[in-house]
């Protein structure tokens, strides 16, 4: 069985639509809204909302760190135009995942990245799509677990939780053959972007549970541009399965 793996789609609905081509199912690790695109500044909702040039300054601010600022910058930009902030975001990203759904194939199993939003899922999550959180499934004759969400950050990203409702959520999927992830493992190897120059959050949890457990592999995104792509825990391949949005290819996992 040819099983396809994207994380990181960030709006991408056209290549998300042809994903699953040549394959029996598709698995998404989440990610799938697009607010802001670091390598276009026109592209995401913060620019359609506050234009390109402010964009570029907001990008400008997070890469140099200067989160306080960021959020200073934000917050005078909302301030600006008058706008319920959660309403606007919301009908934003329903819009995302009104295309984003209909892409994808069926079947597909997906769970949720940090910048997403979660109880709008539901929304969209038609029959042939199966969500999962926490929860694991068989495709192919093999056990699949889904762990979605990030852990706190300096970026206050949606759908961030506390390290221990995360480790709750790995350690409810016990014994699996595919640890399904949307952020890495906690390592150096795996977390640190090369372009950002920044290391970003991994679990200190997955790490751990693919120490005891030893999956076949252990699947993620959410680094853009790691370190290294793929390593060895004892006997589990960890692989990032790379930034879909920029991509538009699938990883490959034969059963």
């Amino acid at each position: 069985m040819r099983v396809h793996v994207v994380s990181d789609v960030h709006g991408n609905s056209e290549a998300l639509a042809r994903a699953g081509e040549g394959a029996e199912a598709l698995v998404c690790l989440g990610d799938l809204i697009l607010f802001l695109d670091y390598a276009d500044h026109r592209r995401g909702i913060f620019p359609d909302l506050f234009g390109a040039e402010n964009a570029t300054r907001l990008v400008g601010l997070r890469t140099q760190r200067r989160f306080d600022e960021a959020r200073a910058l934000s917050a005078e930009l909302w301030a600006g135009i008058g706008t319920d902030r959660r309403e606007a975001i919301e009908g934003a990203v329903r819009r995302q995942y009104a295309e984003l759904f209909a892409a994808f194939p069926e079947p597909t199993y997906a769970t949720y990245g940090n910048v997403d939003l979660p109880l709008l899922w539901p929304e969209f999550a038609r029959a042939g799509v199966t969500v999962l959180d926490g929860e694991s499934v068989e495709i192919g004759g093999r056990r699949f677990g889904f762990v979605g969400g990030g852990l706190p950050s300096p970026m206050r990203t949606p759908f961030e939780i506390s390290e221990e409702e995360y480790a709750e959520k790995v350690a409810a999927l016990g014994r699996v053959d595919v640890l399904c992830t949307h952020i890495p493992p906690a390592l150096p190897e795996l977390t640190y972007d090369t372009v950002a120059r920044r290391f970003e959050r991994g679990s200190e949890a997955v790490l751990e549970a693919i120490r005891t457990t030893q999956p076949d592999y252990a699947l993620f995104g959410h680094v853009h541009q790691p370190l290294r792509r793929r390593m060895r825990i004892g006997r589990t391949e960890c692989v990032n399965v790379g930034h879909f949005n920029a991509t538009g290819r699938p990883w490959v996992l034969d059963i």
